[in-house]
């Protein structure tokens, strides 16, 4: 079954890779990347970190400026640039991300090349779009008037982002931000910097050959200092990684008040009504939690399988678990990947270690390749754990690891009262034969991200906006909203018909006031905003007459 699914996947990729190139017209330009020394060519943090960011923001401010007046035209060629390369790169791009944080090839290229193209394209197709002027209506009283929403380049953006994905971590905000109009310093983290530089220069290279300013796009690294003076530097920061660290980022950006979007993790629920189909779903739930060894942000975490077909579905589950392998993916042919960083795998053991102690029991696990002893904790077999409840860590804390705990339910109100009893909410899973049902349910469910029938397919639609609520964050990057995040959204309000019709005040409001302003504008508003026609008339007739009598203003009757 493993060996056709990954048939299955790489076919399709295949097939989207095909049909990307039709976004690519043949005048694109090639970029040539150089792959040596990337390690040598990081941007290390020197011994002062404030003065060392913010002569990197100084500089990709400098770029702005100029970058701001760029043609869509320009930005959409960077765009196409990089999409070639990409399509064409796929393996090395792959191979960087898996040696750097342990995933499988397979792994990488959904969740780094393909959520990335996705982006592109969206952004090629739509992009344009969405940062043009949007006109709104002015209401009764400004009739002569033209009401629009502009979208200006916020400046320099910063972007903190976390490990999991090293290639579209980077990428995912850089685009929205240079697409915008703004430039952008990354910093990277630092379980994850070779990568990053070598992504870097990809980006280098695309930007050089459109002639966009140097220092427009920024990578740097370095520990939580960087961070705090990356915050300080910057027009508004988005923050991926945890939600103690999120604070800490809010309570720094609130000196320089700059807005933040904070992406803090999520404890997804999956939801398995009685009306599925076992085998299928049994696929689905064990790919959402295995998916680059469980670290994902909106990884599922919590499964809730109704009682009628919990039995079946536990033995499916780990029927397929069991014959999963993990191990170093470019050595030999491995399912899954390495956990990223080895004191993860102790905490993921002493989650199940809580579990168990608690009365769980561990009824599957896959299993770990001939590996060298040195490196054995740094993969952590996939593992199905059921009698679980909420008393445990497990059901409480992010995992971001490779583990199913299985619980049941009865009814459609204890399954949501059960997913929504969690201090996250990125995103949820529900799946039921029959869509109203699940529609129903995912509708009840405290949570950002909702996907029917289906996993993870809201992050493949890059024009849907994401993002959680409670300690999942708050803000949203992709999609329109994502966008104009990166916008300073500006009102403006213009006469209609100038210089035909210029706004003017009416004598009764001028300066000074008349006897009867007030009066006026009583009239005025039932004029305009009357429940009837005849109050309105009526009301409109007393405007009039207000208007053709003399000024006589208050402050003249006081001197008389």
């Amino acid at each position: 079954m493993a060996f056709w699914f990954l048939l299955v996947v790489v076919a399709f990729a295949f097939a989207i890779c095909k049909l990307l190139f039709m976004f690519i017209p043949s005048n694109v330009p090639s970029i040539d990347v150089d792959t040596s020394d990337v390690l040598d060519d990081l941007n290390q943090t020197k011994e002062n970190s404030f003065i060392y960011v913010k002569e990197r923001v100084a500089q990709a401010r400098k770029a702005q400026k100029v970058w701001a007046k760029s043609s869509f035209k320009q930005r959409r060629q960077f765009l196409r640039i990089l999409l070639k390369y990409i399509i064409e790169h796929q393996e090395l791009i792959c191979e960087v991300s898996s040696r750097d944080t342990g995933k499988t090839m397979v792994d990488a290229s959904l969740g780094e090349i393909m959520t990335t193209c996705e982006k592109i394209t969206w952004l090629l197709s739509e992009g344009e779009k969405w940062l043009k002027p949007e006109y709104r209506s002015c209401g009764r009283s400004m009739l002569h008037k033209t009401a629009k929403v502009e979208f200006h380049p916020l400046g320099v953006i910063g972007a903190i982002v976390s490990w999991n994905y090293p290639f579209h971590n980077i990428f995912n905000p850089m685009l929205a931000a240079v697409f915008s109009g703004n430039s952008i310093v990354i910093k990277v983290s630092e379980h994850a910097s070779w990568s990053g530089c070598f992504y870097f220069r990809i980006i280098q290279a695309a930007l050089s050959a459109v002639g966009a300013p140097e220092n427009l796009v920024e990578v740097i690294t370095g520990f939580a200092e960087t961070g705090e003076a990356l915050v300080s530097s910057v027009d508004k920061i988005i923050f991926v990684g945890s939600p103690g660290v999120g604070k800490i980022i809010m309570r720094n950006a609130a000196d320089t008040l700059i807005p933040v979007t904070l992406e803090l993790g999520g404890k997804d629920a999956f939801i398995v009504c009685e009306d599925v189909d076992v085998p299928h779903i049994a696929q689905v739930a064990v790919r959402g939690a295995l998916q680059s060894s469980g670290q994902n942000c909106a990884g599922a975490e919590r499964f809730y399988v109704h009682k009628g077909i919990y039995s079946s579905f536990v033995a499916e589950v780990v029927k397929i678990v069991k014959s999963v392998t993990a191990g170093p993916p470019l050595v030999g042919k491995y399912d899954m990947g390495a956990i990223c960083m080895q004191e993860h795998s102790e905490k993921l053991q002493s989650l199940v270690n809580d579990a168990l102690d608690k009365g769980a029991e561990i009824v599957g696990r896959g299993s770990v390749g001939n590996i060298g002893e040195g490196a054995v904790d740094q993969y952590f077999p996939p593992t199905v754990i059921v009698k679980v409840n909420h008393t445990m860590k497990l059901m409480q804390e992010e995992a971001f690891g490779p583990i199913l705990p299985i619980m049941e339910f009865s009814t459609d109100e204890e399954a949501i009262q059960l997913a929504n009893d969690s201090r996250y909410g990125l995103g949820c899973a529900v799946f039921s034969g029959s869509q109203k049902r699940a529609r129903e349910i995912a509708s009840q469910l405290h949570c950002g991200i909702a996907a029917i029938n289906d996993f993870a397919s809201n992050y493949m639609c890059q024009s849907l906006p994401f993002g959680g609520v409670k300690d999942s964050g708050f803000g949203r990057f992709a999609g329109v909203e994502g966008l104009r995040a990166c916008c300073l959204v500006k009102s403006v309000v213009e006469d209609r018909w100038w210089p035909l019709i210029k706004t003017k005040l009416p004598k009764p409001i001028q300066y000074p006031i008349s006897e009867n302003a007030f009066e006026f504008q009583q009239s005025l508003v039932e004029a305009l905003y009357g429940l009837n026609v005849t109050d309105r008339l009526r009301a409109l007739v007393d405007v009039l007459k207000t208007l053709s009598e003399p000024n006589t203003s208050k402050n003249s009757k006081r001197t008389d």
